[in-house]
């Protein structure tokens, strides 16, 4: 038996969340209205809400989207494997406005399903970098007593530093030095 209605438009979800991204560039999460994102792409606000049917949850879909387009797969080379993390934190982090970091930040704080949805999203990131480093211990690159969680929160904490509060960029040459201070430089033969 055929399905009900029209089949859905698979561009839809792409054309949505692209919309919501440049409504949260250009008003903020606060100023973001669901309706306004429905005309922008280019979608009836039925379809948008029968999706997402509060902002917080078509936030939460951006931020699932702006995540999965960063992957991570582990090569078992430690530093590598910690570079390329603490690297593609970075290019998140560089790829969006920065006003747009501090809006998911507070609505995340406001908003418990956005911040629940944000430690959920990056809890995976999270325990990967702590797996990578607790691999690094094993392998004697990281000193024995070092706590893999705290290590993890003080290389990502300084992107989020300048980012937010300093407003220094964020290069590679500096991602190296954040995983040389976690691993000690490398040593030339």
């Amino acid at each position: 038996m055929a399905g009900r209605g029209r089949p859905r438009d698979a561009g839809v979800e792409g054309r949505v969340l692209e919309a919501a991204m440049a409504e949260m560039r250009l008003r903020g999460y606060d100023g973001m209205a669901v309706d306004r994102v429905a005309e922008r792409a280019g979608v009836a606000k039925t379809t948008l809400y029968r999706r997402w049917p509060t902002k917080a949850e078509l936030v939460i879909a951006m931020i699932a989207q702006l995540r999965s387009a960063v992957p991570f797969e582990p090569s078992g080379d430690s530093r590598r494997d910690l570079s390329e993390l603490v690297s593609a934190v970075a290019s998140t982090l560089t790829a969006v406005p920065r006003t747009l970091i501090a809006d998911l930040a507070a609505a995340a704080a406001r908003e418990p399903r956005v911040g629940e949805s944000v430690r959920a999203l990056w809890g995976e990131r999270h325990a990967a970098a702590v797996a990578v480093l607790a691999k690094a211990q094993e392998d004697g690159l990281v000193a024995a007593g070092t706590s893999p969680v705290v290590l993890v929160d003080q290389l990502v904490g300084p992107l989020y530093y300048r980012l937010l509060i300093t407003g220094e960029p964020i290069t590679s040459a500096y991602v190296g030095e954040l995983v040389d201070s976690a691993l000690g430089p490398l040593e030339q033969s």
